[in-house]
């Protein structure tokens, strides 16, 4: 509900995608649509410059595999889309903490990305599909 502040200087963005229950990642080099019906520089305006928008979050690339990240929304298991080049650059540190965390193994193989769908309605049936486990967590909203 209030989160932290960023300037605007961020790798990535994430915010949260309602119907999957989890959230999207994009990255600043990612220049296309998101299943959050927003680009980048889109989600961008929303949370730089120290503006504070509920269900979005400024942080670097290297977070994402934190056992730190979205800690108290459920943490890595709600990551359900980033770009493929992104998804690639975090996949083994990432995939190395959900093992570690939750016994899942290459978890990155579970998170759409845009050649699977950057539409909500596919990315849930991707999701489905994969057994993703945002599906079964509490819901953030």
């Amino acid at each position: 509900q209030d989160p932290m502040t960023s300037c605007g200087c961020f790798e990535c963005i994430c915010g949260i995608e309602p119907f999957s229950n989890g959230v999207v990642i994009a990255n600043r080099e990612y220049a296309g649509m998101t299943p959050l019906g927003m680009t980048f520089s889109e989600m961008a305006s929303m949370t730089g410059g120290g503006v504070q928008t509920p269900g979005f979050m400024g942080h670097g690339k290297h977070f994402i595999s934190s056992k730190k990240f979205m800690k108290a929304e459920g943490g890595i298991e709600r990551i359900v889309w980033m770009p493929k080049e992104l998804k690639e650059t975090v996949a083994e540190r990432l995939n190395r903490t959900a093992k570690e965390l939750y016994g899942i193994d290459n978890f990155t193989d579970m998170v759409g990305d845009e050649t699977v769908a950057t539409d909500p309605e596919v990315l849930v049936a991707f999701l489905t599909e994969h057994n993703h486990p945002a599906l079964s967590m509490d819901p953030m909203m």
